[in-house]
């Protein structure tokens, strides 16, 4: 889920309906391309460079390029994938509640045979491919590939060197330790974490979390379907309860319940807040728009476990009318330039040259990110097991922060679509 950092869509996903211009009168000499990443973020950075590279490769063919928000693909793309509006490739959420969901459905295509005949299936890592691919009950780490992603990511530790210097605070390897550095903080006035609870964020923390009482059995239960889940185990339990008692002792506002990710954002940035629990995403981002204090990244502490996986990724609609030159824009972002372009800009990139980072921030990203693969760490995002499970998660999580409902109402009420859900599919 993921989540994350995203533009304001410059018109309605529902186009007809928006009255702006849609892929609907797309030519042989048009790729429509859509994503959500923006534009000064690496990814954004990155993927403008590959359209250039597109149109210099493809005399006569320009790519339509519309800017989209995660939010509004999240919740209409089965509509618009399912209309004459669909693009050629876009940019979308992996895991068994979005991309499964529509493999299921018939909406997607089948990239099995270009990614072995590209070699897509070669530059990705084991790991990194479980999000590629799905069965035929739309669960993810088997079966045929159905989207490519060209970055990876996981959640992470934002924090303000500058803060914690200012206070003694050394950066933390436990969980005590790290509550006692919010705690400093809480003592001085200041509230540590920005949070954004109207989004993806908060969820990320609820599920950091549970992973800090799991092992990859646990994940894989709740994931992959692989065995029984109980809401009401102990790393359920732990989750819920010190996320509630969190906000008791001042560690986030209760109004961080209507806050959205990119007002978290700003607010880490502009130091209003010295923690910020977030995507690596981000990175790129903030190494351009933070200028007042020194900052940096902490994998989550005590914890080998992480949200994280492959990036979001690609993936080519069944009704795209171009999926030749789909696939070889693709392709483009596979490729060493594009990679290297990634990395760069701050971006945990799948096949850039091995070459040691130029910035430090980024070398902590990517050793960190690096552990995480070597250790099994990636435990992919809390709200991919069940289609529609992002908006109760979110509900969920807003309910812990306002005090709306107890831990144990909570996880009881995370618990229902879940079930629901495993019921339709089946194990």
């Amino acid at each position: 889920m993921f989540r994350r950092v995203r533009i304001v869509a410059l018109c309605a996903l529902l186009l007809v309906a928006a009255g702006c211009g849609g892929s609907g009168d797309s030519g042989a000499n048009t790729l429509e391309v859509w994503h959500y990443e923006a534009p000064n973020s690496a990814m954004g950075i990155a993927w403008q460079q590959a359209i250039k590279e597109f149109e210099a490769g493809h005399p006569g063919v320009k790519v339509r390029f519309q800017e989209k928000g995660f939010e509004q693909i999240q919740k209409t793309a089965p509509m618009v994938l399912n209309s004459r509006e669909t693009p050629d490739v876009l940019e979308y959420n992996k895991g068994n509640a979005t991309t499964g969901l529509l493999s299921r459905q018939g909406l997607l295509t089948d990239l099995s045979e270009e990614a072995g005949k590209r070699g897509w299936d070669k530059l990705l890592a084991p790991g990194l491919q479980t999000t590629a691919k799905y069965d035929e009950r739309g669960v993810m780490g088997s079966g045929k590939w159905f989207g490519v992603p060209n970055y990876a990511e996981y959640v992470t530790v934002y924090y303000n060197q500058d803060a914690f210097r200012q206070r003694g605070i050394a950066v933390p390897a436990t969980l005590a330790e790290f509550t006692a550095a919010m705690d400093t903080f809480v003592a001085a006035g200041v509230t540590p974490l920005a949070v954004g609870g109207a989004e993806y964020p908060a969820q990320h923390i609820l599920y950091q979390l549970a992973l800090s009482k799991a092992d990859r059995d646990w994940v894989d239960r709740f994931q992959r379907y692989t065995g029984p889940v109980d809401f009401h185990d102990a790393a359920w339990s732990h989750a819920a309860e010190t996320f509630a008692e969190w906000v008791r002792k001042g560690y986030l506002k209760n109004t961080a319940a209507g806050v959205k990710a990119e007002d978290m954002g700003a607010a880490f940035t502009r130091g209003e807040h010295p923690i910020m629990i977030s995507g690596s995403w981000w990175h790129g981002r903030l190494a351009k728009e933070i200028t007042g204090f020194g900052w940096s990244t902490f994998r989550w502490p005590g914890t080998k476990l992480s949200a994280g996986s492959a990036g979001n990724h690609w993936v080519v609609p069944q009704g795209s009318k171009n999926k030749q030159l789909a696939y070889d824009f693709i392709d483009i972002t596979m490729r060493k330039g594009i990679q290297n372009k990634l990395a760069e800009a701050g971006a945990i990139a799948v096949a850039a040259d091995p070459a040691p980072a130029a910035d430090a921030r980024t070398k902590v990203l990517n050793d960190d990110f690096a552990a995480l693969v070597r250790d099994d760490g990636l435990a992919y995002y809390p709200d991919w097991p069940a289609p529609g499970y992002y908006d109760a998660m979110v509900s969920g999580t807003q309910k812990l922060i306002t005090g709306a409902a107890p831990p144990h109402q909570v996880l009881t009420e995370l618990a229902k679509p879940y079930q629901e859900n495993l019921a339709t599919v089946g194990r």
